[in-house]
């Protein structure tokens, strides 16, 4: 389960990324880096 919510964030975090650089598509873009970086903060509690 914590390397598939680690794999999802990964895969956000490049698709925010794109969006940001490629299509500048707005606050939905930001939206899923904030989903990433959630998942990324409760892997590394997690442990």
């Amino acid at each position: 389960m914590g390397n598939l919510l680690y794999l999802i964030a990964v895969i956000l975090i490049i698709g925010w990324a794109v969006g940001f650089f490629a299509y500048n598509a707005g606050g939905v873009i930001h939206i899923l880096l904030v989903i990433a970086i959630i998942a990324i903060i409760f892997r590394v509690i997690k442990g």
